[in-house]
């Protein structure tokens, strides 16, 4: 049984003048592009895998630092209302020496000028 258009009148097997050859190197042709952008995208789906892994990691660490940073912000909230609970004189001192203190220096590079 012959086929219209393969090979018709040339050597059997020979598909050269026919258009079947041009439909396999056609074929073959965009079998190495989808080859190529199969390879590609393994390629970019192993890198991304690595950057979550990496991401994880990070956020993994950001959260224990956090957890810490959140302790001793604990523990000096707890300092501070320590300290709010002495006496208000004690503060208020404290403060109008600042007060002083600063007005004493800008005084100076006021003068100084």
């Amino acid at each position: 049984m012959r086929r219209a258009g393969l090979g018709e009148g040339g050597p059997p097997g020979n598909y050269v003048a026919s258009g079947y050859s041009v439909y396999e190197e056609e074929n073959e042709h965009l079998q190495e592009g989808l080859r190529a952008k199969v390879h590609a995208l393994k390629h970019l789906s192993i890198d991304i895998g690595n950057e979550v892994k990496y991401q994880n990691k990070m956020l993994g660490e950001m959260d224990s630092d956090f957890d810490s940073t959140g302790g001793l912000l604990g523990a000096t909230i707890g300092r501070l209302k320590l300290l709010s609970r002495g006496s208000q004189t004690k503060v208020y001192c404290y403060m109008l020496l600042f007060a002083l203190f600063v007005f004493i220096v800008l005084y100076w590079v006021i003068k100084l000028r």
